[in-house]
């Protein structure tokens, strides 16, 4: 009854955030607005997703843009070269990086700490190679050229207030398919191996499995995240699949928060928000961006979302002791 109640509240308020991000063109019909949240969507489940893995999962991957390019690359090329329709081409991403989580995570949930930080940081690094190397199929260091056709049937992706709806629906809707699966038993279990793996291989769980499906769940979430990217820039590019890209997700976890849900949300909008002051106002962007980071993580002590909630917790204590 409780699990009932918990589901239809949180799908109620994915409906409010939905409805309220529905209407902003109305009322902000300017380009800056529309563009801030598509970003926004396309970096929010990137966050979230790598935030499954180090928040939830307790295994901090260095190596996680190589799904947010892989996603951008295979929806591009199977909508460039290959003629598929969105929905196909997205599907075909989705699998894409889910297989790529699968023999990837397969080798490196097996490591523990460290050593599956960097060997997640090596497979993005080889990635990356074959992605600037391979010039015939993804044209190398300049991208995928000539644009993505973005029209399937009456609806014309390369408009942006379409192109905004599209990308508020889709991440609102996979935050809450995210939010569903981390509440579940599967959620807690990840928990569980999380804190203690050792007692959760003595009660019998399978704890390389669990860690393998929260790797693939993470990767297919990455990726749908670059095929908002993708369909945003009309293209896909080899600094979606760098490693400063995953700096930049870790980035967003530590300025949002990596124990509240949404934090990596937060995270992304401060990050994207930063970016474009600094870029604007000095040429010095990876050192102020530097010192922004530091002053989150040395003066908070935690992500902005962590914070604020334990002020309330604090608050809340104090006035039932009064």
């Amino acid at each position: 009854m409780n699990s009932t109640l918990t589901f239809n509240k949180e799908l109620l308020l994915a409906l409010a955030g939905l409805a309220i991000l529905i209407a902003i063109p109305f009322f902000s019909p300017g380009r800056v607005a529309l563009d801030f949240v598509i970003r926004l969507a396309a970096f929010g489940l990137f966050a979230t997703s790598l935030n499954i893995l180090v928040g939830y999962g307790g295994m901090v991957s260095f190596g996680h843009a190589m799904f947010f390019g892989g996603g951008a690359y295979a929806f591009g090329l199977l909508m460039q070269k290959g003629g598929a329709s969105i929905p196909v081409a997205l599907l075909g991403a989705i699998v894409f990086c889910a297989l790529l989580g699968l023999v990837i995570g397969a080798i490196c949930v097996r490591l523990k700490e460290i050593y599956f930080s960097f060997l997640t940081l090596a497979f993005q690094m080889l990635i990356h190679s074959i992605i600037i190397t391979w010039t015939s199929l993804t044209g190398g260091d300049q991208g995928l050229m000539g644009g993505i056709p973005r029209v399937w049937g009456s609806i014309n992706l390369a408009d942006t207030q379409t192109l905004y709806w599209f990308s508020c629906i889709v991440g609102v809707l996979c935050l809450f398919i995210m939010r569903y699966i981390l509440q579940s038993p599967f959620g807690y279990t990840l928990r569980m191996v999380r804190d203690n793996a050792d007692r959760a291989k003595f009660l019998g769980i399978d704890v390389w499995r669990v860690r393998l499906y929260a790797f693939i769940l993470a990767s297919c979430f990455a990726g749908i995240g670059g095929v908002i990217m993708a369909l945003f820039v009309s293209g896909a590019y080899p600094e979606f699949s760098y490693w400063t890209m995953s700096g930049e997700a870790v980035f967003m976890i530590m300025m949002g928060g990596l124990h509240t849900f949404i934090g990596p949300v937060v995270g992304a909008g401060l990050l994207l928000v930063f970016n474009d002051i600094i870029t604007r106002t000095t040429e010095y962007h990876g050192l102020a961006l530097g010192v922004i980071v530091l002053l989150f993580a040395l003066g908070f002590k935690r992500g902005i979302t962590d914070f604020v909630i334990q002020i309330f917790q604090m608050i809340f204590k104090r006035g039932a002791r009064s």
